[in-house]
């Protein structure tokens, strides 16, 4: 393919890692089948410091701004500021096809797509779908879900479960090469605990006042947000425990490398990772997160046996350090990974980009006056509860 005709497909995923990390993997995929890719991202630290370490596409931020403590005007103003700085760039680099990965930056540059005639498309991670792409699911092409349950819950005619993408990196590795890289010990168990990619004040807290009745030969890699780091550094030291302490950590996949056993927040982004990785955990779901989204996605992995639920607001120490010892056994490790292996959807990336293609590629053979071929794709809401492999479990 000649870069010329070089599909150009650009793929709105800023606001949060959960949705900016996704975007990079399918991202990857296009590029991998010829495509020309434009990230559309906010302007956000969290975007913004990931973006960074990417140099192979083009990244272009968009002045969203979130809907958060009722601000509706700094919101409108955001829309506007985005869906004109988005039909700006399409009108100068008009794509065949825009993705959206959720959250804020996700609907202008759809809205626009769609006016300018292009196919449009969203891919929702959790279980109980964002305001975003529930609304956005009435007028895209074709909504991809990361958990079944997801997919009754959007207005789209045409949805298919993907699995959540992780980045190729994202796979079982050598424990104790990745302790090494990080500066801890290659032989001693490593506690990790991560907050989602702008920490956790809930986690940090809870670990905090846990760390007297941890054991002194556990080691602990600690991802804290900007706003904790120096304090649970000096927590660490007064405690004479060996820690390695991040505000943020771009390598991801050497921490869960060196993982035994992480506590974590329940972002589908951070769950599929996980998975991926085969790293047992006990998952403290941030408890403002809208609809309570984290709760039902923790719940579908502990109804799995793929992982722990420990409510922020039933959490103590003792329960927190029990349910790490146990999983911290080699018996309870071994029978968590099996099932962690059942949610790992390995080419989900790739499966998004197929769809993607596809869809230009029966535009382009289609006579003009010919109807559009019907969809093959499941109905929304056909499949409730499934993992990727293996049994059904409950619905969330």
């Amino acid at each position: 393919m000649t870069p010329s005709l070089a599909p150009k497909i650009a793929i709105a995923c800023g606001g949060t890692g959960g949705h900016f990390f996704p975007g990079v993997a399918v991202a990857e995929q296009l590029r991998q089948r010829g495509c020309e890719v434009t990230l559309l991202i906010s302007p956000k630290d969290v975007d913004q410091q990931a973006a960074q370490k990417i140099s192979s596409m083009e990244i272009v931020t968009v002045p969203a701004v979130g809907l958060s403590g009722g601000n509706k005007i700094a919101f409108l103003r955001g829309f506007i500021q985005s869906y004109r700085a988005a039909r700006k760039y399409f009108r100068n680099y008009p794509p065949q096809a825009v993705l959206a990965m959720g959250g804020f930056t996700s609907a202008p540059p759809v809205l626009v797509a769609k006016h300018r005639g292009a196919k449009t498309f969203l891919h929702e991670s959790n279980t109980i779908p964002g305001r975003a792409n529930r609304w956005l699911s009435r007028v895209v092409t074709e909504a991809f879900v990361g958990f079944p349950q997801a997919a009754a819950r959007l207005h789209s005619h045409r949805t298919t479960t993907t699995g959540t993408p992780v980045r190729p990196e994202f796979q079982p590795r050598e424990t104790a090469a990745c302790r090494v890289a990080l500066g801890l010990d290659s032989a001693r168990p490593v506690l990790l605990v991560v907050g989602g990619s702008q920490g956790a004040t809930g986690i940090n807290n809870l670990l905090i006042h846990s760390l007297p009745l941890l054991k002194a030969d556990w080691q602990f890699l600690h991802l804290t947000g900007a706003a904790d780091v120096e304090r649970v550094r000096r927590a660490y030291l007064e405690k004479n425990l060996r820690a390695v302490v991040h505000p943020f950590f771009s390598e991801m996949h050497l921490a869960l490398g060196a993982a035994t056993v992480a506590v974590s927040r329940a972002g589908a982004s951070s769950l599929a990772e996980l998975a991926a990785m085969r790293v047992p955990s006990v998952l403290v779901p941030f408890p403002a997160a809208m609809d309570n989204h984290q709760f039902f996605n923790a719940r579908a992995f502990e109804e799995t046996g793929a992982a722990r639920l420990l409510e922020q607001k039933n959490a103590t120490p003792e329960r927190l350090v029990n349910l790490v010892t146990e999983l911290i056994s080699a018996a309870a490790c071994e029978k968590m990974q099996t099932a962690l292996a059942k949610w790992h959807a390995p080419d989900a990336a790739g499966q998004i980009a197929e769809k993607i293609l596809g869809t230009l590629m029966v535009l382009e053979r289609r006579p003009p006056a010919r109807p559009e071929p019907a969809s093959e794709t499941k109905r929304a809401g056909s499949e409730t509860g499934a993992p990727f492999a293996g049994e059904r479990p409950a619905a969330a």
